[in-house]
C-alpha cells in the first residue's frame, strides 16, 4: 500500500468511523473567538476606535450640516 492510499483509509476512517473527530467544531469555534478577541484587542491598543468614531462624527456632521 502507498502513502496516498493509507493516508485516504485514515481520513476517511476519521470522518465516518466510530472514532471521528467529534470535538473539532468546539475547537473551531474557541479559535475563531481567540482570533476576533484578538483583532479587537489590537484595534483597542493602536487607538483605530478613536479614529474610526471620529471619522463616522466628522462624516455625520458634514451631511447634517452641524
Amino acid at each position: 500500500m502507498n502513502r496516498f492510499t493509507t493516508w485516504t483509509r485514515t481520513v476517511i476512517s476519521r470522518t465516518r468511523g466510530a472514532h471521528r473527530d467529534a470535538g473539532a467544531g468546539f475547537v473551531e469555534y474557541a479559535g475563531l473567538m481567540i482570533i476576533i478577541a484578538g483583532i479587537f484587542t489590537l484595534i483597542d491598543q493602536i487607538g483605530l476606535d478613536g479614529m474610526i468614531s471620529g471619522a463616522i462624527r466628522d462624516a455625520v456632521t458634514q451631511v447634517t450640516g452641524g
